[in-house]
């Protein structure tokens, strides 16, 4: 068992290591939204887990809309 999720961690971080790296804006945004999510909920009483929902939300919108127009360029 520990084998296994040994494995499945790696592999996990090998592929959000290569998403970050090939530059897609809306899985890039939709983690740098979560976690700032996380501490603006978790610092002003809402809720970490609720912060981090809304930041998921709003930093996948912005990196696909930042996707779409870096491509048209």
């Amino acid at each position: 068992m520990k084998t296994r999720m040994r494995w499945s961690a790696g592999m996990i971080s090998l592929a959000l290591l290569v998403v970050t790296a090939s530059g897609c804006g809306t899985m890039t945004g939709s983690a740098v939204g979560a976690g700032a999510g996380a501490a603006v909920g978790a610092g002003t009483g809402y809720g970490a887990g609720k912060g981090a929902l809304i930041g998921v939300g709003v930093g996948a919108a912005a990196g696909a809309i930042y996707d779409i127009t870096k491509h048209n360029k």
